[in-house]
């Protein structure tokens, strides 16, 4: 089954996800344990984990979204014509 938004989150919900991550940095950058933020973002500590991650790697960009949530991951290559 499709649904009109694409699966996804609502703009709405993708927003208040996004500023759930950033209050997340905030702590990572605090030395905050992952037990603790996930505890009190109601987050499970693997996605916690993941975020984490993603911070240490990118910083507090690296918490924002790579592409909108809609635009599908093609390559090029899929468009290309034969010959």
């Amino acid at each position: 089954m499709r649904y009109a938004d694409g699966g996804g989150l609502a703009a709405e919900r993708r927003a208040a996800r996004e500023g759930i991550r950033l209050e997340a940095g905030q702590r990572f950058a605090r030395g905050d344990r992952t037990s603790d933020i996930a505890k009190d973002l109601r987050l499970s500590e693997r996605s916690v984990e993941q975020w984490r991650r993603a911070w240490r790697e990118g910083g507090m960009e690296g918490l924002k979204p790579k592409r909108p949530a809609k635009l599908p991951n093609l390559s090029d290559e899929r468009f290309a014509l034969p010959g």
